[in-house]
């Protein structure tokens, strides 16, 4: 076995998904293997893309894929929330979301997995290097959120765990970019988690408001079992600890990359959360979008056929705002009926 990358993709987020390949050949390299774990079964584009690209695979063990399904779902239907009527759970992520933890049981004995609305900034080196030491590699803030930002109550996880809450907060961390190796999770693993989650109600421990959040879930899963970990934004070494959402922290674009504006210290990789995967189709297309750092997404959308990328930017039609407006409606409306 070897190292390589994965990455979570359909063809709804197409124009995501090979931003982020070329970002990551032009700024990790073409020697490193990437496999696509689908998100459902829409993958006619996704299949085309991957015929030009030797270093790209698309992930087929879908046991495997069908063993995360039965167990979030499972996991999920145990929380209180699970049959109140108001509180369904948003269908992009039933199923589907989760799928990216079958990384554990791949074709690398070490990986990267990045969300698919996200860019490659540098090499990642650094986060291999840490897997000699470590489990599992972080590079977000969840752990600097307190009060009932936090998706999992820590003070209910700390009782079920029987140690300190101070204990907890620093555990905390996202699932849209981690490294980590082969078998870490596997069905012997995540019976014994099934067991805690479910009967001994360690799924409560995750806040109403984001029940049904594999985030949330993937927190609980590493503190239950204790994982060894190491999060770049908790080092001791400040030229680490950098920002990487999109829609909130200041980069600085300089040689085709981002940097953190502070210090312009290099980013692992610029995270596009919150912005829906319409936008980019739209931005593609040569539409005026409010997402931040437009341009340097255009740019790798488009780095291998520059020709094709939007020379300017166009408002929508007022007609075309007013459509989808009313759409939005409708489609709202109709999850209650």
């Amino acid at each position: 076995m070897f190292s390589g990358i994965y990455t979570l993709a359909n063809d709804t987020v197409y124009d995501q998904m090979v931003a982020l390949l070329n970002s990551i050949e032009k700024n990790i390299g073409t020697h490193i293997p990437v496999c696509i774990i689908p998100y459902n079964d829409h993958l006619r584009k996704v299949k085309w893309e991957i015929q030009s690209r030797p270093n790209v695979t698309l992930f087929s063990n879908l046991s495997v894929i069908q063993q995360w399904d039965n167990f979030i779902n499972d996991v999920w239907e145990a929380h209180p929330r699970a049959k109140d009527p108001k509180y369904l759970r948003p269908g992009w992520y039933k199923g589907f979301v989760h799928r990216k933890f079958a990384a554990f049981e791949g074709e690398f004995e070490r990986f990267v997995f990045f969300d698919a609305d996200s860019l490659a900034m540098k090499p990642i080196d650094d986060i291999f290097q840490c897997l000699d030491k470590t489990n599992l590699v972080f590079n977000d803030w969840e752990h600097s959120k307190r009060g009932d930002k936090t998706e999992v109550i820590p003070e209910k996880l700390a009782e079920k765990l029987n140690c300190p809450v101070a204990d907890i907060y620093p555990q905390f961390h996202c699932d849209s970019f981690f490294g980590s190796k082969y078998g870490l999770f596997n069905g012997e693993v995540l019976a014994r988690l099934k067991n805690f989650l479910i009967n001994e109600q360690g799924i409560q421990c995750v806040r109403d408001r984001c029940w049904w959040s594999t985030s949330a879930l993937f927190s609980i899963l590493t503190i239950k079992e204790n994982c060894s970990f190491f999060n770049f934004t908790q080092s001791e070494n400040g030229q680490e600890r950098t920002g990487n959402c999109a829609d909130a922290d200041p980069f600085i674009y300089k040689g085709g990359v981002l940097y953190n504006e502070q210090g312009l210290k290099p980013i692992h990789r610029i995270h596009y959360m919150n912005y829906p995967s319409i936008g980019f189709s739209r931005l593609c297309k040569g539409e005026a979008v409010n997402i931040r750092y437009a341009d340097t997404f255009l740019d790798y959308r488009f780095l291998k056929d520059p020709s094709q990328k939007p020379q300017t930017l166009k408002e929508p039609s007022s007609l075309t705002q007013m459509n989808r407006k009313v759409n939005s409606v409708i489609k709202k409306v109709g999850k209650f009926f």
